[in-house]
């Protein structure tokens, strides 16, 4: 049956296909994305589609977001990157921010204007405790100081949300990109999701209203972290069994249309076998996903851990699912422009980005031991 929410997600499959269509080749190589592209598939919520409908969004679950964003990343990950950012961004908002923050916010996120999520620095990457970005509040005014390194679609932004301490605690600042103080630099030639924007930010001294301050402040930082990399990691996770979709889907046409030695490529056993686990990879991720998804719908108490499980199965598989249909297409994936070398190099930056597999490795590891003879691991 069909539901307003199933027609919100058709409607926006279908944009985003139309606006991608076969273009991710060309704009991988420049490094660059459309910003009217971008600016519209945010218009039409696409960008950040579980903000709820009063805010502009379309309120679609975790499960079909989910849906979503994989059919984003098997067209382009860098376009699925931003709107990774984008929603981390709404969830952000919609998780620290007070209702009138929330009610000046989203709808700009609904509405067009775009948004990074500043995490990193050069000595904080997963030890937050090395983190020096400063949020200092006094009175009616906000001061933020620091720098942010690998800011997925800051290039793009036209706000900021930064992660720093503040007093004894954390807090985000929602900080617009065209602030005095506020200098971009775009990280030259990366070598996976090229055109997402990613840039380093300084912050030198950016005055703020205390207002941009999310539900003011004074959160502990790495509770913080962990609830605004929730969102991160789920979209990650889904994205990556787009990726193993698509690259599922090129292999096998690959092999269906090539012979060799008097015999067509998928009749081979040693073929049939890789395609076999590109399918069991694809599967995988897909049921872990689904999982997180039905966690995070139900606000299931075990949702950090299934969507860190979701994010370390999903990553892992898309490396060594995109290096499979390398392995198949042989020459026909050795050249930049390709889709399938284009997520080769694209799946295993998703090994490193929102928790390198190794942290997410410990923080499994850590629930296991937390849930040790409670029946619930």
């Amino acid at each position: 049956m069909t539901t307003v929410a199933g027609e919100r997600h058709t409607a926006a499959r279908d944009l985003t296909s139309t606006l991608i269509g076969d273009r991710a080749g060309g704009w991988d190589l420049a490094g660059e994305l459309p910003v009217a592209v971008l600016r519209e598939l945010g218009r039409r919520g696409a960008l950040c589609a579980q903000v709820p409908v009063e805010f502009g969004g379309l309120g679609l679950s975790s499960a079909d977001n989910g849906e979503l964003t994989a059919h984003t990343g098997g067209l382009c990950s860098s376009v699925r990157s931003v709107q990774t950012s984008q929603g981390m961004a709404a969830w952000s908002i919609s998780r620290f921010g007070d209702p009138e923050q929330r009610r000046r916010y989203l709808p700009r996120l609904t509405g067009g204007r775009l948004a990074a999520v500043a995490f990193s620095e050069v000595d904080a990457g997963s030890d937050l405790s090395a983190m020096t970005t400063r949020i200092e509040v006094a009175g009616d005014e906000a001061v933020v100081t620091g720098e942010k390194v690998w800011t997925t679609a800051a290039g793009y932004a036209d706000l900021i949300l930064v992660v720093g301490r503040s007093g004894s605690g954390a807090a985000v600042a929602v900080v617009p990109r065209d602030s005095p103080g506020v200098r971009l630099t775009r990280v030259p030639h990366p070598s996976g999701c090229r055109a997402a924007g990613h840039a380093d930010v300084r912050l030198d001294a950016v005055r703020l209203p205390v207002s941009a301050i999310l539900g003011g402040g004074g959160h502990d930082l790495s509770m913080l972290v962990t609830a605004m990399l929730l969102y991160g990691r789920m979209s990650v996770a889904w994205g990556c069994v787009g990726i193993l979709r698509e690259c599922l889907r090129v292999s096998a046409t690959h092999v269906r249309s090539r012979s060799q030695f008097g015999t067509e490529l998928a009749r081979h056993q040693l073929v049939s076998r890789h395609l076999a686990e590109l399918l069991v990879a694809e599967q995988v991720a897909t049921r872990a996903c689904e999982h997180a998804s039905r966690c995070w719908d139900a606000g299931e108490p075990g949702l950090v851990a299934a969507v860190v499980l979701a994010k370390q199965v999903s990553s892992q598989n898309a490396a060594r699912g995109a290096a499979t249909a390398v392995q198949l297409l042989a020459s026909r994936a050795a050249h930049d422009g390709s889709p399938v070398a284009r997520a080769y190099r694209d799946a295993k930056l998703m090994e490193i980005i929102e928790g390198t597999t190794e942290i997410c490795q410990l923080v499994l590891a850590d629930h296991v031991l937390a849930t040790a003879g409670r029946g619930d691991a």
